[in-house]
């Protein structure tokens, strides 16, 4: 069982992936699940645009996508993570590159874990759990 990290058609952010690996452990743990396979693939707009058409009739583009896999309470899933679209988003929210993979990267786990963001209250729901994850970083020596 174990996260992997790859990346497709970007340069591979500068992410400490040992570290990371433990922050989203105790973001499972903390929501009462266990972890299973991850795995994480960062890419560009163009391959998350044509994985939201070819798997979700989507078309548009996105800054992640969670193929959910879990059983019961184990979480397991690939998650696609568009770097361009994160970028982007960072500008838009006055934030750093590094906060907003962060927040993207757990994002993703909070969906494996159970929550969702379809709905105004989901959608609080979501922001407040990744705000309470963003926060533990530091504790896994990973600084914003």
């Amino acid at each position: 069982m174990s996260i992997t990290f790859e990346a497709e058609g970007v340069q591979f952010p500068k992410i400490k992936e040992a570290q990371l690996s433990k922050w989203i452990n105790s973001v499972v743990e903390k929501h009462d699940k266990k972890r299973g396979e991850i795995a994480y693939l960062f890419c560009d707009d163009e391959k998350i645009l044509e994985t939201n058409r070819d798997f979700l009739q989507h078309d548009f583009y996105t800054d992640i996508i969670t193929f959910d896999y879990s059983e019961g309470d184990t979480v397991s899933g690939d998650i696609l993570i568009s770097l361009d679209t994160v970028k982007s988003n960072s500008q838009s929210y006055q934030t750093t590159f590094e906060e907003e993979l962060h927040r993207v990267i757990i994002h993703g786990i909070l969906h494996l874990c159970g929550l969702n963001d379809h709905t105004p209250e989901e959608e609080r729901m979501m922001r407040s759990a990744e705000n309470d994850a963003l926060k533990t970083l530091r504790d896994f020596d990973i600084v914003l």
